[in-house]
């Protein structure tokens, strides 16, 4: 059932995820990629769609890096010693990332052609 409370316990977890995102310092350093980014963005004339579609594709980069942080800590509970399957699903959450700043970049960069 909704409540309140719930609402509210709901945004203290995020926070507390956030808090521990922001020791990762791979997210801080996309945080600070889009942030130059974007900074500059509102210096070109680019359309309204194409700046939000720019945007959104460093919303990804974000979404992906929290999924790939949750899967490292889900691994590193379950153990620390060297086990190959663990290295396999860290490898998959980093390809992950990879992929989507690939995407970004190819965004990025062909907005400045467009």
């Amino acid at each position: 059932m909704f409540s309140i409370k719930s609402l509210i316990m709901a945004w203290k977890y995020s926070m507390d995820g956030f808090r521990f995102l922001f020791k990762e310092r791979a997210f801080r350093q996309e945080i600070m990629l889009g942030i130059c980014l974007i900074g500059i963005e509102f210096f070109r004339e680019t359309p309204i769609g194409i700046r939000i579609y720019l945007i959104s594709s460093f919303v990804l980069i974000l979404v992906t890096e929290c999924i790939n942080s949750a899967i490292e800590t889900v691994i590193d509970r379950i153990g620390l010693e060297r086990h190959h399957l663990s290295k396999k699903a860290k490898d998959i959450g980093s390809a992950a990332v990879f992929i989507t700043i690939l995407h970004f970049a190819g965004i990025w960069l062909g907005s400045w052609f467009w």
